[in-house]
């Protein structure tokens, strides 16, 4: 699976995240401070990798900044985008199964390589549930989308 990652900085789990996930068999597209040349802001990152997602270019994307908050509010900005900044493996799931989040956010200031492991887990463990409620739910949110 073709994964975009964006970092502002190389501090915390930055270079982790794109290790792991060249260790389980995906294939890491970097931006931001992850490649050279990109502009590492979080806005300008996030919002690459997003697009990466929107435009059929990844699969899925995993942004970080110190906290994650500004990275998934920019990768939301971009149409079609469902980020959720995750801190646990429950929540990860949850953002996977109940919002089918295809952006996966997250701190460089408090998630552990441990942790990104667990919630690496559960994020790509996880699949979008086919409840008629969950799938109206999120359907819902390209109708908010489109409203504007």
């Amino acid at each position: 699976m073709r994964v975009a990652v964006s970092s502002d900085e190389r501090t915390g789990v930055a270079d982790a995240v794109v290790e792991e996930l060249r260790r389980r068999g995906h294939e890491p597209v970097a931006h931001g401070a992850l490649a050279d040349g990109d502009r590492p802001d979080w806005a300008w990152a996030s919002e690459a990798a997003a697009r990466d997602v929107a435009d059929g270019r990844a699969d899925q994307a995993v942004v970080c900044c110190w906290t994650g908050t500004g990275a998934s509010i920019a990768a939301n900005k971009v149409p079609g985008i469902r980020a959720a900044l995750c801190a646990d493996a429950q929540t990860a799931d949850g953002a996977r199964r109940w919002n089918d989040a295809n952006v996966l956010a997250l701190s460089l200031r408090t998630t552990s390589e441990a942790e990104l492991k667990e919630i690496l887990d559960a994020w790509f463990g996880g699949t979008p549930s086919q409840d008629d409620e969950d799938r109206a739910n999120v359907a819902h949110l390209a109708d908010i989308e489109h409203a504007h």
